[in-house]
């Protein structure tokens, strides 16, 4: 008897391990999907009542107003006296690199309960337009991060839903930019059954692939050790903690080593095939070099979806449309109070509200989103390109004044000059643009010599090594036949030839970690720092 009460023991034992191995298993799954069903449940009735706002865009932007001012939610006589009481400000400080992780209770999405905060309404419209456009989109610890958040945490795109992310918070906080970013790329290659990949900037995905490119072979072999190499900005006791984290995998790592060998275009979907997006937080501007690129080569047949729009450091609006190639925003009323200088008007014209857009034209943004910083120039310029349900702006943004060269009083906005440049491209055989950056002759004070003000423009290429003075003269023709005021000035000597210099493959990267935070890449210089690093890379 005692052998059978034994094996008895035994077996129940073993089905008690198991029920609790289970168990243990499947409740963190269970709290997953019933926090992800209330989450878009909240985010359903947001967008519910942002669509049947109608006529109430002027109400809510008064009681946003009143609500900054700390004067309560009234609605008599707000913003025209706020208009006289504060003029038009400075240019706004520099955006702020993101918001920290803040905790999300559960009551807060209780209908009413989240009124006033603007992270929490965009990251529930977030998940819901998501999830409804990539069905498998939300699924647990389907989601890879990449992004560099020095000294802490920022929030993700989904933060408030933080079992998606099979990335660990600290792999972001590195102080080095490039560390950060192969850490997480580790990190994501472990996750074969990824369904997004999100990152801040197009830039960081641009510059985690190349890492991947030139390191894929010891990437492999990190994966099939289940170890973190030490390398360069990767403190000793944060590299101890994320490995912890790691074990080992060889069969990932022979399917790394395998896809890598045979190229790199469509790389994306050949090591994630259940990758549906790539979610990014900011496309436009001088991020669109990077998506163009992305797309035509590693991310083959990936849509790229940015959710949302910021400017000095506010969210304002939100893209409720994954699935279209060309990002539009709405603005949501609740969120910061917006005014509008239309941008063909007199010289000192008269800021519009967020009711009294005209669809096809064009406006500077001033935003009052934080108490005390009134009126703020943005310094981005919005196309109207729509209404949503006919009452809220649905906005594309078109340049950042800041990037606009201009020495002599020609403006030469940030996307033309681009154009130009591709233009120019077309006419060297083989040469593919990787990045490029431009410099008034103003910033270089002495180094620019006894000539006339001017551009210089640094580039990096792929495919050319050199360039000819006739190749380098194309850029400069370019110009004067796209834009006539500047042909003027350079046929009246008043704006000097167009410089052009190539710089070391790797200066761009360099010149994104010496920026110190994260934040789209600058077209036009205005800092001698950065300058000097980038003088110092020149090759031709």
């Amino acid at each position: 008897m005692l052998p059978a009460v034994a094996v008895a023991a035994v077996v129940a034992v073993a089905a008690a391990v198991a029920v609790a191995v289970a168990v243990a298993t499947a409740v963190p799954a269970l709290r997953h999907r019933l926090v992800r069903s209330a989450l878009r449940r909240a985010g359903g009735r947001y967008r519910r009542r942002l669509e049947a706002l109608g006529s109430d865009v002027r109400l809510r932007q008064e009681r946003r107003l009143r609500r900054l001012l700390g004067t309560g939610t009234g609605t008599a006589g707000g913003s025209e006296e706020f208009q006289e009481r504060h003029p038009l400000g400075q240019p706004c400080r520099d955006e702020a690199p993101g918001d920290s992780i803040p905790p999300l209770r559960l009551w807060a999405l209780l209908p009413g309960c989240w009124d006033s905060d603007p992270r929490l309404q965009g990251s529930l419209l977030y998940l819901d337009a998501l999830g409804a456009a990539f069905p498998r989109a939300l699924t647990r610890r389907g989601t890879a991060l990449l992004h560099w958040t020095p000294g802490c945490p920022r929030a993700p795109a989904g933060w408030p839903l933080p079992t998606l992310y099979c990335t660990p918070a600290a792999a972001g906080t590195l102080p080095s930019r490039a560390a950060a970013l192969r850490v997480q790329l580790l990190f994501a290659l472990r996750q074969r059954a990824l369904h997004v990949l999100e990152t801040g900037l197009a830039a960081e995905l641009h510059d985690a692939l190349v890492a991947l490119r030139t390191e894929w072979s010891q990437l492999a072999q990190e994966l099939a050790l289940g170890r973190l190499s030490p390398q360069p900005g990767l403190p000793e006791e944060v590299r101890d903690q994320l490995q912890a984290l790691l074990t080992p995998d060889a069969a990932r790592a022979a399917e790394l080593r395998a896809e890598c060998a045979r190229g790199f275009e469509g790389i994306l979907l050949r090591l994630w095939p259940q990758l549906e997006v790539v979610v990014v937080r900011t496309v436009h501007g001088a991020e669109r070099l990077y998506c163009n690129s992305l797309c035509q080569a590693d991310c083959q047949g990936l849509p790229f979806y940015c959710p949302f729009y910021q400017a000095a450091g506010a969210l304002l609006g939100v893209n409720l449309w994954p699935a279209e190639p060309v990002p539009r925003f709405l603005l949501c009323p609740d969120w910061a109070f917006c005014e509008f200088l239309p941008c063909l008007a007199s010289k000192e014209p008269r800021t519009v509200l967020l009711d009294e857009l005209w669809e096809g034209r064009e406006y500077g943004l001033v935003v009052t989103a934080q108490p005390g910083e009134y009126r703020c120039r943005t310094g981005e310029v919005l196309k109207v390109t729509g209404f949503h349900m006919q009452w809220c702006p649905v906005v594309e943004p078109v340049r950042r004044e800041s990037q606009t060269l201009s020495v002599r009083g020609e403006s030469i906005p940030e996307e033309q000059f681009c154009q130009s440049l591709c233009r120019t491209l077309r006419m060297w055989p083989g040469a593919r643009l990787i990045d490029y950056v431009c410099v008034e002759s103003s910033l270089l004070g002495d180094l620019s010599g006894p000539s006339a003000p001017h551009y210089e423009v640094f580039m990096e290429l792929q495919g050319l090594r050199d360039l000819s003075e006739g190749q380098r003269y194309k850029l400069d023709q370019c110009l004067q036949e796209d834009f006539p005021i500047y042909k003027s000035f350079r046929f009246k000597g008043s704006i000097g030839p167009l410089r052009l210099h190539l710089v070391r493959p790797g200066t761009f990267a360099q010149l994104r970690e010496a920026l110190g935070s994260p934040k789209p890449m600058p077209r036009v210089l205005h800092e001698e720092q950065l300058l000097r690093l980038v003088q110092g890379s020149v090759i031709s």
